[in-house]
């Protein structure tokens, strides 16, 4: 006897990535002509970096596409971990990206080159404010991790964009230029940090790991206490996609006729308590031997 409750989230994934899609896209060809108007190569390379994020969230997009399509008898479960895999996928683009920004960096380091401040101010700027744009668009959207994958892109260049408003300013105003590459740097780091989460993130739910914000143990003991339960075993909690969290369980019994009661002391518990909301749970009675049965003769299950 099992218990099936599946709730599918799709509405806030699609919207969000499309319009980021958008605005990054059409910014990066704004901001590869003022790069080449003004023969500055520091814009000419952000703009392959915006150009770079537009895929990325060109890929998220097409992933919560694909995440829409119905569960058939091939994928049971839905199509929901291609928004996973995107996750993956933006997290380790954002790595190359940062080896490329930080062997760049020391190359400017040992070989400075002359940079045009005001004109980097400028389209900083104005990128700056289209990051914020596309940030805020992401974050208003359900806070998947394909969604956080494209918003970690946006987030790097929305710092970039504040390193080299900052960088433009001091170099304008004192012509020190190692401050472009030393925030550049400084910027790798803190995109280091994140794409590493959500590499672990990722990780996590393509290998079936217990959600980090639940304890099996605890979730084990408050549905053992639950009147009518004599005890809870072959308890497996794992998450399907960023928004569905799946348990099953076998549960020993007093009583079998009283299943239906406890089943649904057990769903309040586990729905109010730990947000589980797909739940399978078999019961057995209290002398039932979870042990498989062998036939001795040929040492082997029984057909």
């Amino acid at each position: 006897m099992h218990d099936h409750a599946h709730h599918h989230h799709s509405s806030g994934r699609l919207k969000p990535l499309v319009w980021g899609l958008v605005i990054t896209f059409l910014f990066a060809i704004v901001e590869a002509v003022g790069g080449w108007l003004s023969g500055s190569l520091a814009l000419l390379g952000d703009a392959g970096h915006m150009i770079t994020d537009s895929f990325s969230l060109a890929l998220g997009a097409a992933a919560a596409l694909v995440a829409r399509k119905p569960a058939s008898r091939v994928m049971s479960f839905g199509w929901g971990r291609a928004e996973v895999l995107a996750a993956m996928v933006n997290a380790l683009l954002m790595l190359l990206i940062v080896v490329g920004i930080s062997m760049a960096a020391f190359d400017r380091l040992q070989n400075p080159q002359p940079v045009a401040g005001g004109v980097v101010m400028l389209i900083a700027a104005i990128g700056l404010l289209v990051n914020v744009a596309v940030a805020w668009v992401l974050h208003r959207g359900e806070q998947t991790l394909n969604i956080r994958g494209a918003l970690l892109h946006v987030m790097g260049d929305l710092l970039g964009s504040v390193a080299a408003l900052v960088a433009g300013g001091v170099i304008y105003f004192t012509g020190w230029t190692p401050i472009d590459p030393l925030l550049s740097m400084l910027i790798c780091i803190l995109i280091l940090i994140a794409s590493a989460r959500l590499i672990r993130d990722s990780v996590d739910v393509l290998m079936a790991r217990v959600p980090r914000e639940l304890s099996l143990p605890s979730v084990e003991e408050a549905m053992a206490l639950e009147e009518g339960v004599r005890s809870v075993h072959d308890l497996h909690i794992w998450r399907f996609d960023s928004s569905t969290i799946l348990l099953s369980a076998h549960i020993i019994v007093d009583d079998l006729e009283a299943w239906p009661s406890v089943l649904e002391r057990l769903r309040s518990t586990l729905n109010r308590r730990f947000g589980i909301h797909h739940i399978t749970l078999q019961p057995e009675p209290l002398n039932f031997d979870p042990t498989p049965v062998i036939d001795r003769e040929s040492n082997s299950p029984p057909s």
